[in-house]
């Protein structure tokens, strides 16, 4: 039997984090040997989904019907939603109704972290939630001293010049006014931002903040993954100020390159991620400031080794491994059903916490 990743959307999302999970599934299935495709096929047992667009919700309809199980993947939240685009917070009610409606067209939502568990959650899904990390593969990020002087010669960085990055949407809640401000008080630090948002989705405020940018900022825009390694592996600090996250896939590459990693203190790294044991985590800009400073001259420890044992915690490989016990314990490969029927609405929890343990809860049938 096979899993089918179904990408439909993925032009739109392929260079977001759900992009990267999608390429990450497919190669946790193959480390695992769990034969997969991309297109419908005969002995399609179940299908991976991981947006929340139309079309997949046409593809898990067709796949129930069909008889085949829907795993939907809960990247997103009400939360992370919001400070994100023009008119998001606005509409932010409206689309957690959306996404729970999505969610529960799945037989199982999986999604990173303990945290956006509990918040999916507590939108009432009636299917099982499980948590599971969407990896990272620590084979193409790791730490190597020669990216180094390729990264300083493609930015121009003068000998000794330090340097801050960042990666993701140029949006509020991905903390870009704070990077800003931050690079405005320390003027002998070269800032760069790694990442870009179509500039007619962003409201006025973050438009105006990006035009005014102090002059040690530059905006590199979206590059590949090859140049982000090089970033992560040559530059001083990664500062990722996100206000709200699911898990933070960039986080995860920044640790396996052994980048000394600045944090914004909310609770999604809670229980996984320790301030001054493997992140440092500040929630003000002077905490950031501190913490940057404290980094660059040396005052602080080194945390580098323990963030990318936090890296190897969640390789492709182990979370393919962590990935097969939910196709067991859900029974995802079981031979399919022809023409099934949709299901009744029903009552499941169960969670699958960081470490792969499965914590079995109540099932209430209606």
């Amino acid at each position: 039997m096979r899993i089918y990743i179904y990408t439909g959307g993925e032009k739109i999302v392929g260079k977001s984090g759900v992009g990267q999970a999608i390429r990450h599934q497919k190669a946790c299935l193959a480390q695992c040997g769990v034969p997969m495709t991309e297109r419908w096929t005969a002995d399609t047992a179940a299908v991976h989904i991981n947006t929340v667009l139309p079309d997949a919700v046409l593809a898990a309809l067709w796949a129930r019907l069909r008889g085949r199980k829907v795993v939907w993947y809960g990247h997103s939240t009400m939360e992370d939603f919001r400070k994100s685009f023009r008119g998001s917070d606005l509409l932010a009610p409206l689309f957690r109704r959306w996404i729970t409606f999505c969610y529960n067209l799945g037989d199982v939502v999986i999604t990173p972290t303990e945290y956006s568990r509990q918040l999916l959650e507590s939108y009432h899904l009636r299917r099982p939630v499980y948590s599971l990390s969407n990896g990272v593969d620590t084979e193409f990020f790791h730490p190597d001293p020669v990216l180094q002087s390729a990264f300083r010669k493609r930015y121009g960085l003068e000998e000794g010049e330090r340097v801050v990055i960042s990666v993701g949407h140029t949006i509020a809640r991905k903390g870009l006014p704070d990077f800003l401000e931050l690079a405005r008080r320390m003027p002998s630090v070269r800032f760069l931002w790694f990442g870009w948002t179509d500039p007619h989705l962003l409201p006025k405020e973050i438009l105006d903040a990006m035009a005014a940018a102090p002059d040690n900022v530059s905006f590199p825009g979206y590059v590949d993954r090859e140049q982000l390694r090089e970033a992560y592996c040559g530059a001083d600090v990664f500062a990722f100020l996100s206000q709200e996250e699911t898990e933070g896939i960039v986080v995860l590459e920044a640790l396996a390159c052994g980048i000394p990693t600045v944090l914004r203190d909310i609770p999604v790294y809670n229980g996984w991620l320790q301030d001054g044991e493997n992140v440092y985590k500040e929630s003000n800009l002077d905490g950031f400031q501190r913490i940057v400073a404290g980094i660059l001259d040396g005052t602080l420890p080194d945390l580098t080794a323990a963030g990318r044992a936090v890296a190897e915690s969640r390789s492709l490989k182990a979370v393919g491994q962590r990935l097969q016990k939910i196709y067991s314990r859900e029974r995802l490969l079981e031979p399919v059903r022809r023409w099934g029927l949709l299901p009744l609405p029903g009552k499941a929890y169960s969670t699958a916490g960081e470490s792969g343990s499965l914590r079995s809860g109540t099932r209430r049938l209606p």
